[in-house]
């Protein structure tokens, strides 16, 4: 089990990582602002419960942040501009903004962002010109400088993920396309032959069958040759192409009608695996049968091999009407032990994963999961395949 240290050092993600962010800035901001509810009193009772009332709206808009970036910040300006109208306390709420322009900017919205940090500023310039004490030019022209900072790191934090997701897209169509090359190059001039040599047998058999017999012989001998020259070439390329230590297949295509043979083996590592059952989850087509397998024993042999994991579960949902599997393997691991010897780069089993569902129209995550150890979950669609189902050959 993960030590209690390394759960917590764990960043929360997804909507646990929005609900964070709103609940702490909440909290921060609440912070800054209790003393409207102690001491001597500067506004009425319900101008102050209306106001922790925007305090709340503002910062409770950040949730939806990851989702509606422009409508969450413009939801936390106008909160905050009524706020600061209105309250005879002037607190922390400026900083819903803040955060709120640099998440805008982070999703690629820099005009949005721009254009919301301008309004904000008109609006308190007009205050400040019109005789607000509260906040002066100095105050004014350091507002800017925080608007445009988040604004600009926010945009640099939009290119850094923009191009971590071309690089990584760039490196699997490079793999695809190199593995297309050499499948290509190995069989493309046999299967010429077998073509040409195949046609000319049987134009001579359909023309003159006594006559053309031998010649069609001679030309079916050479495609059978050809042939096995593929078949040998193919095997061998593909035995470069497959990862160290793995033999070639000999038996039919493995599913999840035999996943009971990688819990086993798991087992036999010291790793309690649980294989749960929900919806409809066999007999599959054959694709997706195989995408899964393969899914569930790669994800198996990386916690084996990183997590220093002492248990795993793995989920197996399909929709009642049979259309899509869902595939989620989770483990309890604390992640790979330290190692300075280690300095090749790292492997690439998620992203063969993820290539293996995106083949037949779905989709892979993986990730650290919320309450520590890491997750799998991959999505693959069963009814693009359905006409291919059937005994495996």
């Amino acid at each position: 089990m993960p030590s209690p240290a390394r759960s917590r050092l764990r960043l929360p993600r997804g909507r646990a990582a929005d609900a964070a962010l709103a609940s702490g800035l909440f909290l921060v901001v609440g912070l800054g602002t209790l003393r409207s509810l102690i001491g001597d009193r500067e506004e009425p009772w319900a101008v102050t419960a209306a106001n922790w009332v925007l305090i709340a709206v503002a910062c409770g808009a950040l949730y939806f942040s990851s989702r509606r970036p422009v409508a969450a910040a413009s939801v936390a300006a106008l909160a905050t501009a009524v706020y600061y109208v209105t309250s005879a306390y002037d607190g922390p709420l400026l900083l819903a903004v803040v955060v709120a322009l640099f998440l805008v900017a982070a999703a690629g919205r820099l005009h949005a962002a721009a254009v919301i940090a301008a309004l904000c500023l008109i609006g308190t310039a007009l205050g400040t010109f019109r005789g607000n004490g509260d906040v002066n030019q100095v105050a004014l022209f350091m507002l800017t400088g925080w608007f445009v900072a988040m604004i600009t790191l926010g945009g640099l934090r939009h290119s850094h993920l923009v191009r971590a997701r071309e690089n990584e897209e760039r490196a699997a169509a490079q793999e695809r396309l190199r593995i297309a090359r050499e499948l290509h190059d190995v069989v493309g001039h046999h299967l010429s032959l077998i073509n040409v040599q195949s046609t000319a047998a049987l134009r001579r058999l359909t023309k003159d069958p006594a006559a053309g017999a031998e010649q069609a012989a001679e030309a079916l001998g050479a495609v059978k040759e050809a042939s096995r020259e593929a078949l040998r070439e193919l095997r061998a390329t593909l035995g470069v192409l497959r990862e160290a230590g793995e033999a070639a297949p000999t038996a039919p295509a493995p599913g999840l009608d035999r996943i009971g043979e990688l819990t086993d083996a798991a087992g036999a590592a010291g790793l309690a695996v649980t294989v749960h059952r929900t919806g409809h989850t066999g007999p599959l087509p054959v694709e997706a049968d195989l995408a899964a397998y393969r899914i569930v024993q790669e994800s198996l042999t990386n916690v084996a091999r990183h997590a220093r994991a002492a248990r795993a579960d793995i989920h197996l949902d399909g929709d009642g009407d049979g259309g899509r599997l869902t595939v989620t393997v989770t483990d309890d691991g604390r992640g790979p032990a330290a190692d300075p010897a280690r300095t090749g780069p790292p492997g690439s089993g998620i992203t063969g994963m993820r290539e293996r569902a995106r083949a037949l129209g779905g989709d892979l995550t993986a990730g650290p999961a919320p309450g520590g150890g890491f997750t799998v979950r991959a999505t693959l669609p069963l009814a693009r395949t359905t006409a291919t189902e059937g005994p495996r050959r």
